[in-house]
């Protein structure tokens, strides 16, 4: 995979692990050993099938811990960062020939950074429900989150085009929240 519809399919990626980080490197991992995407030199340990096995491990993991009240704002505490680094993984590794020096501020700045931002919005989400609900709310926005990061991890690898198009829109999304929240005056 090259050129463009790579970015697209790392971009897209990189925005699913703002939701989780472990079910868009199991289906890369599973992408590549169906023969769907090529991972860049260097990323091949990726499509290793005790990658495969241990990001399955830890995908499970990851969705149990997100149902447990509390665990689950305590578990964003530790996303947030991971999800930065996998969002530039996930780009690195599927953005083929490109020269190391223009691969890695792409995937750092474009995928780390849309990674992020999703996780970012999704801790404030949560946040908000824990406050609002005492965390009774959380196993909804946790079951949103996992179903956008499989839809989206799907969509990423099957219809890029599609998932960058997603991405646009979450993106505009959270920045309008973003821009009207600032606007609104302080009291």
């Amino acid at each position: 995979m090259q050129g463009v519809m790579a970015f697209f399919v790392g971009i897209g990626l990189s925005a699913t692990c703002g939701f989780r980080i472990f079910v868009p490197l199991l289906g890369l991992s599973i992408a590549h050993h169906a023969g769907h995407i090529t991972l860049s030199h260097g990323f091949e340990w990726i499509g290793s099938w005790p990658a495969t096995i241990a990001f399955a491990v830890a995908m499970i993991i990851e969705v149990i811990a997100y149902y447990i009240p509390w665990v689950d704002n305590l578990l964003d505490t530790i996303a947030t960062p991971a999800a930065v680094v996998a969002g530039a993984m996930t780009t690195a590794s599927v953005v083929g020939d490109v020269s190391p020096l223009l691969r890695w501020p792409i995937a750092i700045i474009a995928g780390g950074g849309v990674a992020g931002l999703i996780q970012g919005s999704s801790v404030l989400v949560r946040g908000t429900s824990s406050a609002t609900t005492a965390g009774t709310g959380n196993p909804v926005v946790s079951t949103g989150e996992l179903l956008a990061a499989i839809v989206g991890t799907i969509v990423s690898i099957v219809l890029p085009v599609v998932a960058i198009v997603l991405v646009a829109l979450i993106m505009f999304l959270i920045f309008r929240r973003i821009l009207r929240r600032g606007a609104q005056p302080t009291s």
